[in-house]
Parts: C-alpha cells; sequence; structure tokens
C-alpha cells in the first residue's frame, strides 16, 4: 500500500513538488493536496498580467484537473488546513475532515505584510497577492480610482503597472532611495523608474507613509515630511511575511520561516516544508525558483537520492511592470572586483556585468535580458571566462564562438 503524504498548501511549490516527485516515484505516496483557495494552483507571477488585461485568469492555471488526477492526487480545495498533529499524525481541516499522514510537506506560502499605521483597517485598503486580490483591484480601475501603491520592490511595481494599465490613476510610494533596491543597483533602478514613470505611474522614492486618512473609507495618504496626497484606494504592496502559524501551533521550530535543514525536513522528522514559507540556514527567499529547486530537493529525498539543498543563487528574470528586468548573484562592486556597465537611456537599456578573477559573480539588465540565462548559468557554474572576457557584455553569441 502506498504510503500517505499530505501536502498542505496548494500553490506554485507544491505543484512543482508534486510535478518532481511523481516522475521519480510514481505511485509510491497516496498524495492529497489541501489549499484554502477555491481554484487549482496557479502562476501568482503572472497576477499583474490578468490585472493589466493581458491575459484572463484562466490561463495562469498551472496544471488541469485531469493531470492532478492521472497521477493519483487528490485535491482538496477550498478546504483550509486547521490543525497539524505531529503525535497522532493527522491534519485537521477545517470542515472537520481528518487526514493522516505518514509524510507530510508543509508549503503554505506568505501572506502581504499590511503596515502598522493608523488607517490601515479602513475600508479601501488593500493587499496584492493572490487573485482574490486581483478581482477587488480590476473593481477598482473600472472605476477610475484613484490608487497609492504602497512598497517599490516586485509586488508594487506590479500592482501599480497593472492598475494603470486597466485604467486607475496610481501614485507608488516607497520608502527606500530607489526601486527594487534588493535587486538593483542605482544606476538600473533610475532606469527602471524613468521606464514605470512612462507607463503612467507616478513614483515617490523615499516617502514614509505616516497615517491613511480617512472616517470610514479611504480618503488620501499622509507622509511623514507632512505632505498630504488624495485617494480612493490604498495597496499595501511592501513586503511578505512567511504562513508559518500552523507550524508554530504544532510544535515546529520557527524563526522567520519554518526551519529546514539541506533534506527540507523540519524540527520534526518526516515533516517538510518549502517555498516562502521555509526557512533554509537563516534564510527566506520569497521567490518562485528557489521554491523550485527545494521542490526538486524534496522529490529526490522522497526516491531515496542523497540530494542536499545548499542554498540558492537569488535571481530575479521578469518583466517588471512592463520592462524585462534581470538581475543575479553580487550586484554591488568591492574590492578586488572590476564592473563592466552598458547604456543606453535613449531605448531604457542598461547592462551591467561584475567579474572577480576570471568569473562572473553578479549580473543586473534593464531592457534587454534575452542573455539573462546564460549569465545567470555563468554565475551558478562559476565558469571561467578569461578567453570571452572582452565579449562578454556583447551576449552569448559573440562571446562564446571566441571562447571555442
Amino acid at each position: 500500500m502506498s504510503d500517505p503524504l499530505v501536502i498542505i498548501g496548494n500553490g506554485m511549490a507544491a505543484a512543482r513538488f508534486v510535478e518532481e516527485l511523481s516522475t521519480r516515484a510514481l505511485g509510491r505516496y497516496a498524495i492529497a493536496v489541501i489549499g484554502d483557495e477555491p481554484r487549482l494552483a496557479y502562476n501568482r507571477v503572472l497576477l499583474s498580467s490578468v490585472l493589466a488585461g493581458e491575459i484572463e485568469s484562466g490561463d495562469i492555471e498551472l496544471k488541469n484537473s485531469a493531470w492532478w488526477r492521472d497521477r493519483g492526487v487528490t485535491l482538496k480545495y477550498a478546504c483550509a488546513a486547521r490543525e497539524i498533529d505531529t503525535t497522532e499524525r493527522v491534519v485537521r481541516l477545517a470542515n472537520g475532515e481528518r487526514v493522516p499522514f505518514a509524510k507530510l510537506v508543509i508549503a503554505t506560502g506568505s501572506s502581504a505584510l499590511r503596515l502598522n499605521v493608523p488607517g490601515s483597517n479602513l475600508a479601501g485598503v488593500h493587499t496584492f497577492r493572490d487573485i482574490r486580490d486581483v478581482d477587488i483591484l480590476l473593481g477598482l480601475a473600472r472605476d477610475r480610482k484613484r490608487v497609492i501603491v504602497i512598497g517599490g520592490g516586485l509586488l508594487g511595481l506590479e500592482a501599480a503597472y497593472g492598475l494603470t494599465k486597466a485604467g486607475s490613476k496610481v501614485t507608488l510610494l516607497h520608502l527606500m532611495d530607489r526601486l527594487m533596491e534588493r535587486q538593483l543597483d542605482a544606476a538600473a533602478a533610475a532606469v527602471l523608474k524613468q521606464r514605470v514613470e512612462e507607463k503612467g505611474v507616478e513614483v515617490l522614492l523615499k516617502a514614509s507613509t505616516a497615517k491613511i486618512l480617512g472616517d470610514e473609507r479611504v480618503e488620501g495618504v499622509e507622509l511623514a515630511d507632512g505632505c498630504t496626497l488624495a485617494a480612493d484606494a490604498v495597496i499595501f504592496a511592501a513586503g511578505i511575511r512567511p504562513n508559518a502559524a500552523l507550524a508554530k501551533e504544532a510544535g515546529i521550530s520557527v524563526n522567520r520561516g519554518i526551519v529546514v535543514d539541506d533534506r527540507m525536513q523540519t524540527s520534526v522528522e518526516s515533516v517538510f516544508a518549502l517555498g516562502e514559507c521555509a526557512e533554509h540556514r537563516g534564510v527566506c527567499y520569497g521567490l518562485v525558483e528557489p521554491a523550485y529547486e527545494q521542490a526538486r530537493v524534496l522529490a529526490e529525498h522522497l526516491s531515496d537520492e542523497k540530494t542536499l539543498y545548499g542554498g540558492s543563487v537569488v535571481s530575479t528574470n521578469l518583466k517588471v511592470s512592463g520592462v524585462s528586468v534581470f538581475s543575479a548573484g553580487d550586484f554591488e562592486e568591492k574590492e578586488g572586483s572590476e564592473t563592466m556597465t552598458f547604456r543606453d537611456l535613449r531605448r531604457g537599456i542598461y547592462k551591467k556585468l561584475i567579474v572577480s578573477g576570471d568569473r562572473l559573480t553578479g549580473a543586473v539588465l534593464i531592457g534587454d535580458t534575452q542573455d539573462a540565462l546564460w549569465y545567470l548559468d555563468l554565475i551558478r557554474t562559476q565558469k571561467h571566462i578569461a578567453t570571452m572576457r572582452h565579449d562578454l557584455m556583447f551576449g552569448r553569441a559573440l562571446a562564446e564562438p571566441k571562447a571555442a
């Protein structure tokens, strides 16, 4: 008889894990997937495209119901897990059902942070995290509401772009001195800001939100410098928090996220965690690619392979507010490293490569990202680049033939 394997969470990490496991050990486990959203797993990265009207919500579904059925997976969606009992080895659901497990995978993802400022609970204050949020934001855009988006990271930029394209007048507030400061240097962020503003989004940097104004509904935002901005709605997109409460209540070790080892196992044997809810060696990645790497490692471990997870080289390779953006490795110059840069501001293109010794250690690309995956492979594999160094900036097509 197959061992019961329960997955709490029906997002991108869970879907990839099932895919990886089914290619290695199909039929070995009786898999049940528990999700609280009332639909099949979907691609959250594409939510802004749905908001912008570029694709339909049905287009972002990761796998259809037949795919899950063909792999023998029991799907329990629109039904939240309420308790993990590690002694009885059972998950209790909101509807009272008990789901037993031999092995448990927690892939509960993360939630959008709400700033702890006066007025944050007023009607008209929203987050941008899942498809339900998109439906609300589309309503704002249809009514041509004035919207303030708080947060200049990836989520904030995507919300601002989608709302603007859908018809809202949008102001983006960011506390830091540049957009996407964790992924971009100052020059790259300046190019991105220019491109975003060209698309109709007003961007205010070094903007600290003091309070949200209004009696019962949002009427505006007051900044720390005393400036006030009129608004009909406010969107919080200033960060995420791992959904680790379920694990913590079960006595599983939690810091910021659910603590896992190199096999993705938690402090309780045969209980694992992966994706945005997991914390590995003190890091919660909050990105899709590390979640996919973790899913592969866990699938291999549960298929009796000896693979270990040593962490991920963080990279971003997306269209941010309609602008192609790539960042990987250490993009800040350090002692002993060299920087190569290319700028074409008229076309909105910026490229920066960091080289240490004869290895590529970091890269930032704005506007032209066609060689992004090649640069990422050079960074991850630490391949020697001495023979292609002079042509590295001009991409794979020019550099690799000369290195042969």
